[in-house]
């Protein structure tokens, strides 16, 4: 700060400088003018004393406001501009002011981009409702002709456009998942059960088994949003897993009394370069390069999903030996204690 300030008044301190050098000049120069040789040293002693000891005070008082507001910046409390400091001259005056408009301006734009984006939200959510009955109609016939041999194409196509605009619903009620958070006693086999049925038909196209391993565990958890993690899991084990696969379903219950459920596939696995990154928004990687339907948020939703609501969600693959998705459910659900307020 203070090498700063030097900077900043360097115009100052070469004025000071320069009337210095000009009174010694004019006493050395004027015959009508007698003064000792140490009489001049003493007095540009004392007038740099005297200006050092301004430079400092003015520092000090000056700088004040200025480091004030560098501490309040490290802080990067919410309510800055309440916390700003008392301005002590002119320049803090306008600083302060310049600091609440710009404030008032962001708090404006910033309530300009949470009402548009609740807009967008609405109209997905509503052009999703919108969506899902002809959807429904279509499963209807579906249903009503599965004797005829077209139908299995048919439902599959049926059922990824389904699980897209699923999804996409869920995704706009993502951000408002605190609110639609419902905690409750739940089989996880049982969840896990009810996704592979959803995709039945996709499993039956690429004839694919799904076994189920292990006693099935009771957790507490938001059962909806905990389908929607597993769908996530599952569809990226169905769409990786080769014609006539495996995908085995399985539960274990540790010591500490913490539920895994595993997910594993025979797809090609995960390189290890890639393994840190599939949670990541819009990553795809190798092998969803090769799956042009890859989109990259399957698995950055579910870890999304988790982090809310207190699930572990890990993944551990070699390429060659297929994938394992591991989720975890703590004996006691910290999401709910937060949400609460019964931790301490």
């Amino acid at each position: 700060m203070f090498i700063r300030y030097v900077g900043s008044m360097k115009s100052w301190i070469l004025l000071f400088m320069m009337l210095l050098g000009l009174t010694d000049l004019l006493i050395l120069l004027d015959k009508g003018i007698y003064v000792q040789t140490s009489s001049i040293v003493y007095l540009n002693a004392l007038f740099l004393l005297s200006f050092t000891a301004f430079f400092l005070w003015r520092y000090r008082k000056e700088t004040k406001y200025a480091a004030a507001l560098a501490a309040l910046a490290e802080e990067r409390n919410d309510d800055w501009i309440e916390a700003l400091p008392v301005a002590e001259t002119v320049r803090d005056e306008i600083t302060g002011e310049a600091l609440r408009a710009a404030d008032l301006l962001f708090r404006r734009k910033l309530s300009e981009c949470k009402m548009a984006h609740l807009i967008e939200n609405d109209y997905t959510a509503s052009w999703v409702h919108e969506a899902k009955a002809p959807l429904t109609a279509m499963k209807l016939t579906i249903d009503a002709n599965r004797s005829d041999p077209a139908m299995r194409k048919i439902e599959a196509e049926w059922l990824r456009i389904y699980l897209l605009i699923d999804r996409q619903l869920y995704m706009t009620r993502l951000p408002s998942l605190e609110s639609d958070y419902v905690l409750e006693a739940a089989a996880i086999q049982r969840l896990a059960a009810k996704e592979v049925r959803e995709l039945a038909s996709w499993c039956v196209e690429k004839n694919l088994a799904v076994e189920f391993e292990g006693e099935d565990a009771e957790v507490v958890t938001d059962s909806k949003w905990c389908r929607f993690m597993i769908r996530q899991v599952l569809t990226n084990a169905v769409k990786y897993s080769p014609g006539g696969g495996t995908i085995v379903i399985s539960t274990e219950t540790a010591k500490a009394g913490h539920v895994i459920l595993s997910i594993k596939d025979e797809g090609p696995g995960i390189p290890a370069h890639d393994l840190p990154r599939i949670f990541d928004k819009g990553f795809t990687g190798g092998n969803g390069r090769l799956q042009n339907a890859a989109t990259g948020l399957g698995l950055y939703l579910a870890q999304t999903v988790a982090a809310k609501i207190g699930i572990t969600l890990e993944a551990q693959s070699e390429p060659g030996k297929g994938t394992v998705m591991r989720m975890m459910f703590t004996a006691k659900n910290d999401f709910e204690s937060i949400r609460t307020g019964l931790l301490p």
